[in-house]
């Protein structure tokens, strides 16, 4: 790098750097003017040398906000996180962000400015959940931005989200309505009755119940091994993976199951082979899929959401999501008295804590079974 001072009045000096773009090979400039002295003009000429040495992109960027998002989303994050959290962050770009920021350059996103589009979503009706997972990815690549020197600080930091947290009390179906909701899945269809079943006396997550092959089943020793989940956005016919990697590395676990649930599946197998003879080349060997349709093709989401609302539905229950069907299997764990570190292995949670903190008082049983041991007990007390 070549660096040249330049007086243009007794108060107003100039630095000029110029260097080479180590990428296209072409001679670049960075100058600024206005400085008092020329020490003062040295000062800034070697600060502004250090940020080319390390990122040879000034801070004084004319890049435009959602062409740096784009970037981001394509050269840090595709094909490094799962495919669903890269769609959902391309939607929060495109249908969010730049409809908001439009044609910003990226250096004038300010702390202010960032909040007043927090604001705009609150505004606009949005969830405070979709407001954070919007703001998230924002942070995200903001930060991204800040460690590429691409600006002086990241402008999400500190932001406030308005509006109050909503009750997130979880979802499941009671013990004393789990016969009800069986019974009519059974008669919606006997795929949909083995799929619930199994999610429900394991609490594996839908596309872990999808994804899983005979492979990993043990119906001896009554155990199954969870390495996968189905990735229901993928198309074969693209030649994209339809399997991928399960949630968070705690998601890699082996549970066990109950004989009456191993019996089902050994019967499930029996049919399953009917299946095959039946249907021959055209049924999915090469899938090897424990839970799937009659072709021994993945079960497609659409079908699964269509299915559980209409048998929810006629066997009485509210309007529930699939993921209900996790909480009710960790709830009947809790109500058996089960301890929260194995919920939380079993469940294939993070951590303890956040086992604890969405299952803590969820069951009316529970409640109701912990003061019965309180009365009891003070009763002695006062006797």
């Amino acid at each position: 790098m070549a660096i040249n001072f330049r007086q243009h009045s007794k108060t107003n000096w100039e630095y000029r750097i110029r260097y080479q773009d180590p990428f296209t090979g072409k001679p670049k400039e960075s100058s600024k003017r206005g400085f008092k002295s020329k020490g003062e003009a040295r000062k800034a000429a070697q600060e502004m040398e250090q940020k080319l040495m390390h990122s040879y992109e000034e801070t004084t960027d004319t890049s435009l906000l959602k062409d740096f998002l784009f970037d981001w989303l394509f050269e840090y994050k595709k094909d490094v996180v799962r495919k669903n959290t890269f769609e959902l962050h391309r939607r929060n770009i495109e249908n969010h962000i730049i409809p908001y920021f439009k044609n910003i350059k990226l250096k004038n996103v300010k702390p202010v400015m960032y909040q007043k589009f927090l604001n705009h979503l609150y505004y606009q009706g949005y969830s405070k959940r979709t407001r954070e997972i919007i703001h998230g990815t924002m942070r995200g690549a903001m930060e991204k931005a800040y460690h590429l020197r691409k600006i002086e600080r990241n402008p999400c930091m500190g932001a406030t989200m308005k509006g109050e947290d909503k009750d997130k009390q979880i979802k499941f179906i009671d013990s004393s309505d789990i016969a009800d909701f069986l019974n009519e899945a059974y008669k919606y269809g006997y795929v949909y009755w083995i799929f619930y079943k199994f999610m429900i006396e394991t609490g594996v997550r839908k596309g872990e119940a999808a994804a899983l092959q005979w492979d990993k089943l043990d119906l001896k020793n009554k155990t199954v091994q969870i390495s996968q989940t189905l990735d229901f956005q993928a198309s074969e016919e693209k030649n994209e993976d339809i399997f991928g990697d399960p949630k968070t590395y705690k998601s890699k676990r082996v549970i066990s199951i109950s004989q009456s649930l191993a019996n089902d599946l050994h019967f499930h197998l029996k049919q399953q082979n009917q299946n095959k003879m039946a249907l021959n080349d055209i049924y999915r060997h090469d899938l090897n899929l424990v839970l799937c349709k009659k072709d021994g093709s993945p079960m497609p989401k659409s079908s699964l959401f269509n299915s559980f609302s209409r048998i929810s539905k006629k066997a009485g229950l509210p309007k529930l999501p699939i993921h209900s069907l996790r909480h009710t299997h960790a709830v009947l764990l809790m109500e058996a008295g089960t301890d929260m570190k194995y919920i939380q292995e079993r469940l294939g949670h993070g951590s303890m804590q956040i086992t604890a903190d969405v299952y803590s008082h969820v069951s009316k049983k529970i409640d109701q079974a912990s003061m019965k041991k309180y009365e009891d007990y003070m009763n002695n007390i006062f006797l």
